[in-house]
């Protein structure tokens, strides 16, 4: 069960980031599609698999992000997202901030993910070394 939790947790990941970037494209776009109703209501469908996917293997795993930072990271990683997509996509009040919102959410949305491969999180000071 826990390997068909990874694979649904892993399969949300990538549908999450990848309709993140179709909806930036969008909004750049200055199209009318992202008021579309499925564009709208999608990402809240995929994230809620992702999280409940995530929370059911830390659970089964008994793991905690309090005795394993590399949790943790991901968490306030996962938090900071939320914000600054939230900015790119909808609460930035220039093209400007919202772009500049847009490329910070890649970076995080990055980090989560490297630190969810190497379980460290502080894996970008080790690139390169």
């Amino acid at each position: 069960m826990y390997e068909a939790l990874k694979w649904l947790h892993l399969a949300a990941v990538i549908a999450s980031g990848s309709g993140f970037l179709a909806r930036a494209a969008l909004m750049v776009a200055g199209s009318a599609r992202l008021q579309a109703r499925l564009v709208r209501v999608a990402p809240h469908v995929v994230d809620t698999v992702l999280l409940a996917a995530a929370v059911a293997m830390a659970v089964m795993a008994s793991i905690s992000p309090l005795a394993h930072p590399w949790l943790a990271a991901k968490i306030i990683g996962l938090l900071a997202y939320i914000v600054l997509g939230s900015i790119a996509l909808r609460y930035g009040r220039t093209l400007r901030a919202r772009v500049v919102a847009l490329a910070g959410a890649v970076l995080v949305f990055a980090y989560i993910v490297g630190t969810a491969l190497r379980r460290d999180p502080l894996w970008p000071l080790s690139i390169g070394s």
